[in-house]
């Protein structure tokens, strides 16, 4: 399986990289696409419109967070997603890198997606 790393989308690209594969509902304001470089956007595998809002309002419930947010991957389009998302990084030998917008580095849902393909 693919080494599996997060990173926030304006950070700077590197080859590191490996594939780019962004995992948030919203295109990051003020990014081109050219400067993301992305090589995959996943909008569907991101949390949901009312879950996020959520979030924002009770950003010290990141357990909490995360226990929805895993329950919303079981659900339809999601699911989906998340099987897209299992293929492209069990398919891959190079890097894969989830990248999201949050400026919080530790508690986002890269980080929980991170920990789910890692198996954790």
């Amino acid at each position: 399986m693919a080494k599996i790393q997060c990173k926030r989308v304006f950070d700077t690209y590197s080859e590191e990289d490996g594939i780019r594969i962004l995992v948030d509902r919203l295109w990051p304001r003020g990014l081109s696409k050219e400067k993301a470089k992305l090589d995959y956007w996943l909008k569907e595998v991101a949390p949901t419109h009312e879950l996020r809002k959520w979030y924002h309002q009770n950003l010290d419930e990141f357990e909490e967070f995360k226990i929805r947010y895993e329950a919303e991957l079981t659900q339809d389009k999601q699911k989906e997603a998340i099987e897209q998302l299992i293929e492209l990084v069990v398919g891959n030998d190079g890097p894969v890198t989830l990248l999201y917008g949050a400026k919080n580095e530790e508690n986002n849902q890269a980080v929980i997606l991170k920990q789910i393909l890692e198996g954790k």
